[in-house]
């Protein structure tokens, strides 16, 4: 399907959703329902209306231009706005293109994010702690709520793993694009002779799952309680308020131990691994979807090294589109994230849509 039959068959959806909404004979379920759609849809719309005009008008204007009957001020004034369109409506049409590419519906979810020490011992655990405040400032200057569910420390203040939620507008949309595992580059403190060490460690960002999407029964679940510990094993209180989750199907293991309540540390641990059920059969319906794809710009594999803070030069590198920038304390206080992410976007839907056109053609 060429994308010009798409703006029809969008445009002719709205036009529908608009009839049905106002016929009237609508629960309130799917009334709700249609009004999202149509919300969703109407910018789109208001789109294709824009570049549909802006077509006729340059239709027009040549029209103009072709008649010998036209006057010389009237036929410059008409090629000027002529040479204008030319330039605005690739413009348009970009745009537009960008807004008819299929949503991941899980774009507009919270997340749960999932930062493990990798290889490099305790310089590891301490980038980990890095990696975390990273995300804690990002998600402050975004209007976003990060809570801590399960934390590792170890005793010189790195974390061995920390489980985090996100939540607030359209978390999953930008955060997907920090799975993987970064890898860091300096001189760690517990170093005497100034040598630069390489240490990582993996993050995992999984959309939070909601009732819906995900059925868990409980006979398929063993769930364990325990002291919740800190760093060097000090208990954090004399109950035994932590709990550890086992889904016994998948082998799926959750814990949690940040609230003083078991029962809220069990509805912690209960979300984690509803989101990571979740993410397994997204995983897998991708992988099934993907199966004859042809040029795909980054798996998304976990195990993949998605990009180097290297301390000593002050640069940040993400090796999915080869990009420096010489911010790393920026990115590191979040204010410069958006950039790293702006052009992964970016790449991801140029890639997107030369699919698109592939698929066309």
């Amino acid at each position: 399907m060429s994308w010009r039959d798409r703006l029809q068959r969008v445009t002719a959806r709205a036009q529908e959703l608009s009839d049905r909404m106002a016929a009237g004979n609508l629960d309130a379920q799917e009334f709700t329902a249609l009004s999202k759609e149509y919300a969703d849809i109407s910018p789109i719309v208001e789109k294709i209306e824009a570049f549909q005009s802006a077509e006729q008008e340059r239709a027009d204007l040549e029209e103009l231009l072709a008649d010998k009957s036209t006057d010389a001020e009237m036929r410059e004034m008409a090629r000027e706005e002529a040479n204008d369109l030319k330039e605005r409506l690739p413009e348009i049409e970009h745009q537009l293109q960008l807004m008819l590419l299929p949503k991941d519906e899980a774009d507009a979810r919270n997340v749960i994010i999932e930062i493990r020490a990798g290889t490099g011992g305790d310089e590891a655990a301490l980038f980990a702690g890095d990696l975390y405040r990273m995300y804690q400032k990002y998600a402050a200057l975004n209007g976003w709520r990060m809570e801590a569910i399960d934390i590792s420390e170890n005793d010189i203040g790195g974390y061995s793993q920390i489980v985090a939620s996100i939540s607030g507008g359209d978390v999953y949309a930008r955060m997907k694009y920090e799975s993987g595992v970064h890898r860091v580059q300096r001189v760690p403190v517990t170093e005497s002779g100034g040598r630069i060490h390489t240490s990582a460690a993996t993050v995992a960002v999984l959309p939070e799952a909601e009732e819906v999407d995900i059925h868990i029964d409980e006979k398929d679940l063993r769930v364990d309680t325990y002291r919740s510990q800190g760093a060097g094993g000090q208990h954090v209180n004399t109950t035994d308020s932590a709990v550890r989750i086992t889904h016994m199907p998948s082998g799926i293991v959750v814990q949690c131990q940040d609230e003083k309540s078991q029962h809220k540390n069990r509805a912690k641990a209960m979300k984690v691994l509803m989101a990571r059920l979740y993410e397994h059969e997204r995983e897998r319906q991708e992988s099934e979807r993907a199966a004859d794809r042809k040029g795909q710009v980054g798996s998304g594999d976990r195990s993949e090294r998605i990009r180097t803070y290297n301390f000593p030069q002050g640069r940040v590198t993400d090796h999915r589109i080869n990009l420096t920038l010489y911010k790393l304390d920026k990115v590191l206080e979040g204010e410069a994230l958006d950039e790293v992410l702006d052009a992964l976007i970016l790449e991801e839907q140029s890639a997107r849509l030369a699919a698109l056109s592939e698929d066309a053609a």
